[in-house]
């Protein structure tokens, strides 16, 4: 997703500063380095997926107990504001890449939910079986 749709648009993004002479406005010339445009994909890269591995964090830390499913429901809204705060400073200065990183990130997000759900129905804790033996009378 980075290399074939995130990485152009920016491209495209930082393009557009680049102006033709003529009509009393001075040339600005584009003129990237191997480096910089090898920081900027490295850094994109490494961004998208250290975020993409957001669904493996939370499941593990559902299946261990430390989150819930209700807990993340409880706070969604401000997975939503670290999502694009997160977005901001890993991403160059464009809005483009920091949406295309932020939504993703929350769609993530909701899949973990429900990850963590599906985790929490089928957790089986032995001591609720024997809770639930003891309850019931022995058929002797």
């Amino acid at each position: 997703m980075v290399y074939y749709l995130v990485i152009p648009l920016a491209w495209r993004f930082f393009l557009s500063f680049e102006t033709p002479g003529g009509d009393g406005i001075l040339p600005m010339e584009l003129e990237p380095k191997v480096d910089q445009y090898l920081s900027l994909v490295m850094r994109l890269i490494f961004a998208f997926g250290v975020c993409f591995e957001l669904p493996v964090l939370i499941v593990l830390l559902a299946k261990v107990g430390i989150v819930s499913s209700d807990g993340l429901k409880a706070k969604r809204k401000y997975a939503v504001l670290i999502a694009f705060v997160v977005a901001a400073v890993l991403t160059p200065p464009d809005v483009i890449s920091q949406v295309l990183l932020a939504v993703p990130v929350i769609i993530l997000y909701e899949i973990s939910i429900l990850c963590a759900r599906f985790i929490e129905k089928h957790r089986g804790d032995p001591a609720d079986d024997e809770d639930a033996d003891e309850d019931e009378p022995s058929a002797v």
